[in-house]
């Protein structure tokens, strides 16, 4: 059995698809992020850097004691490994699989955060900084589109580079990207999200999506503000 610590974001969601794409039991323990539920000293004993999804493993293949894992790149493929799935065993493609995978981590998801920050949340509109985001968003979809024009897979076959990427495009219409203008990127969403596994991470993220991360422009009130990127945040990294 694995503890999935959750919140029905992007980065959330991919590790929800992973568990259902391996087929690993799983209990889910879900979060309210505008509440501040996840800074609290009990769950930085999770993750240290008191951010969601983590996962704790109550099964670890070396039959130790259970083992927590906190970010989502270590995860997927923390996964992988355990289940012998989603990642090849062959150099090339294990290395492709981890390129992509960090590419993700390191690229997408974070320019993609960003952009949703000065586009959605932040109480004031700064220019410069809406724009920067907004195209480095676009630029990146269309990297992927580039790439996907080789290949059906972000590797060649579906992986946990896949897995990772999905729920970011999945929200670039909130930050006015339309998908259908990258043929090669859109078809790659339809193959994805026909996938059973997808489908269930999908359907179960849509009953416990918050309202608040649907917003097209947020409204937050100044607790969930400070919750999410203010004071309360910053003096989560002092709790012991």
């Amino acid at each position: 059995m694995i503890d999935l610590h959750y919140v029905a974001t992007a980065n959330g969601l991919k590790v929800a698809i992973a568990l259902r794409e391996m087929g690993l039991d799983y209990r889910v323990i879900n979060y309210d992020l505008f509440a501040g539920a996840h800074l609290t000293v009990a769950f930085k004993q999770i993750n240290p850097n008191s951010k969601l999804p983590a996962i704790i493993d109550h099964a670890p293949a070396d039959g130790g004691a259970p083992f927590a894992v906190f970010e989502t790149g270590a995860i997927l493929q923390y996964l992988a490994e355990k289940t012998g799935l989603f990642l090849p065993a062959d150099l090339r493609g294990r290395s492709l699989v981890q390129q992509w995978l960090t590419w993700q981590v390191a690229g997408l998801g974070p320019m993609h955060g960003q952009a949703h920050h000065f586009l959605r949340y932040a109480p004031e509109r700064f220019d410069y900084a809406s724009a920067r985001y907004a195209n480095e968003a676009l630029r990146l979809l269309k990297v992927m589109d580039y790439r996907l024009g080789q290949a059906d897979y972000l590797a060649g076959e579906y992986s946990i580079a896949d897995m990772a990427a999905f729920p970011w495009v999945g929200g670039a219409a909130l930050i006015d990207i339309d998908i259908a203008e990258l043929p090669a990127l859109a078809a790659w969403v339809e193959r994805v999200g026909a996938r059973e596994a997808v489908q269930v991470a999908l359907a179960a993220r849509d009953t416990a999506v918050p309202a608040e991360y649907m917003q097209k422009h947020a409204v937050l009130t100044p607790e969930q503000w400070s919750n999410m990127f203010g004071e309360k945040l910053l003096a989560a990294s002092d709790l012991r």
